[in-house]
């Protein structure tokens, strides 16, 4: 079969069809036309409203007893070492035991917001090192997220496995960045000596 005869018999096939009018198109269960366009900006609008970019997706897992350690450059060498040494005063704490992915994702993002916007330079947050997970595969799970969100978020600087004392392998310090009004004030003592 051509080209020719393919177009003449699908032209004989739907001869006589009418196209619907948008008003006679019902796909919701009670016949109720569905507005594509409140669809369209309500699936914006949604968008929008998520600012939080942390991954939920295939994360590459660490196991339950690493150590997690991350420093963005131009972090000194020895603000890493207090930090890694638990010598910096925690400020705020996030406890992550019990929680599912989603609900961690959701927690860590608006911590280290609420974090940022009170000017807080050292937490922890405590994930659980996923040990007694009875599913191998589920192991340090948490943990492994944790390691790849906080690497993506950019108000950390730094971040490492805490001392024993304060959780051990199942937390991690957090180190953020200044905030504008940190620097400021920085700047101006260092303008009065």
């Amino acid at each position: 079969m051509n080209d020719d005869d393919e177009a003449s018999l699908f032209a004989q096939e739907v001869a006589g069809i009418q196209p619907l009018a948008k008003s006679e198109v019902y796909l919701g269960k009670k016949g109720a036309p569905v507005d594509f366009q409140a669809r369209k900006r309500a699936a914006i609008m949604a968008k929008e409203a998520d600012s939080n970019h942390l991954s939920h997706d295939y994360v590459e897992k660490v196991d339950p007893n690493d150590v997690l350690e991350y420093k963005r450059s131009g972090v000194q060498d020895g603000v890493f070492k207090r930090l890694r040494q638990g010598k910096y005063g925690i400020e705020s704490r996030l406890d992550l035991h019990q929680r599912t992915v989603a609900q961690a994702r959701e927690l860590v993002y608006q911590f280290v917001e609420d974090c940022m916007r009170n000017d807080i330079r050292v937490a922890i947050i405590v994930h659980g090192k996923g040990d007694r997970t009875p599913n191998p595969d589920s192991q340090a799970m948490i943990k492994s997220y944790i390691n790849k969100w906080l690497r993506d978020l950019d108000s950390v600087m730094a971040f490492h496995t805490a001392q024993r004392y304060h959780g051990g392998l199942g937390a991690v310090y957090v180190l953020f960045k200044k905030s504008e009004k940190a620097r400021l004030e920085n700047w101006e003592k260092a303008q009065k000596r």
